[in-house]
């Protein structure tokens, strides 16, 4: 595929002697740099390993949901990508950069870039509706006052809220209350956005509602979007890209297809639920077992 029709703009020709490699080379890397990367990351607390030797890219503007059993490494692989948790070796990079070498400037201009969506939602519950969505405007902009409020309208009204500014969260049911946190996730139009279970202990019709909404407003603002969940069905339907976590390690990373069509004992139990198969029952497992778990001989 030519350049122009990938980019929807003319690109520079690298044959053309007149053109110095540098230039072609400046391009290219501005387009195909990856959002986020880690490079051969472990993460220890004490002499507890969470994270071993973990690699994976997840590319600009893909959505990738990042799958695996409690205790798996999956929250502490978040933490790395805000930059509340540094490696204890390897590299987290944001579009190219090392989280690590970031200044506390460039580490407010990174987070003022991302939107999180907490587990549970994670709202203000002394603050109403309008004031939880216009926190992240006040922490992080100069905006007027009357603007805030206009923007957490206009938030709103994208997750299908109306006339809800000055209810309390604990007026909101929970499917409600989910999707104002989400509006209040999306309040600066981050490039980078972080769900954390998004669908837990939601009701099949919200959980619905949520999954739809994520979709669209992830594809609206095409953000790169990384999210950890439990939920394999609504994972498969949504993103680009699994990446599967099984004690700190990585045993997949691929499209959901590539997943479903997957050989791993591991990933075929936890993909179909099913009680019998590589996982342990007993706790804990014992060597054997956890051999098999992670795919060796």
């Amino acid at each position: 595929m030519k350049v122009q029709a990938a980019f929807g703009f003319a690109a520079p020709t690298c044959k053309q002697p007149a053109i110095s490699f540098n230039i072609c080379a400046l391009f290219f890397h501005e387009h195909i740099m990856p959002a986020i990367e880690f490079q051969n990351v472990v993460f220890a607390y004490g002499d507890r390993t969470i994270l071993k030797n973990v690699n994976f890219v997840i590319e600009q503007g893909k959505f990738a949901a990042i799958l695996g059993g409690s205790g798996s490494g999956k929250t502490t692989m978040m933490r790395l990508i805000t930059g509340q948790l540094r490696p204890s070796s390897g590299k987290v990079l944001v579009n190219g950069e090392d989280l690590a070498q970031f200044s506390a400037q460039k580490m407010q201009a990174h987070r003022r870039n991302m939107g999180v969506l907490f587990q549970h939602g994670a709202l203000f519950t002394d603050l109403s509706v309008e004031e939880n969505i216009m926190f992240p405007m006040r922490e992080l902009t100069k905006l007027p006052p009357e603007v805030m409020r206009d923007l957490a309208v206009l938030k709103l009204n994208a997750v299908g809220l109306h006339g809800v500014e000055k209810l309390m969260p604990s007026e909101l049911s929970g499917g409600m209350a989910r999707r104002v946190a989400l509006a209040r996730t999306i309040a600066l139009d981050p490039q980078l956005m972080l769900f954390d279970e998004p669908f837990t202990g939601l009701d099949p019709i919200s959980l619905g509602v949520i999954a739809h909404l994520i979709y669209r407003v992830t594809k609206a603002l095409r953000s790169t979007s990384v999210m950890v969940t439990h939920d394999v069905g609504h994972s498969l339907q949504l993103v680009d890209q699994i990446i599967f976590l099984a004690h700190g390690e990585i045993l997949f990373s691929g499209s959901p297809d590539e997943m479903v069509q997957s050989d791993s004992a591991w990933i075929k139990q936890f993909v179909g639920g099913l009680p019998n198969g590589p996982v342990a029952f007993r706790y804990p497992a014992d060597k054997d077992m956890r051999e098999t778990m992670l795919g060796r001989s």
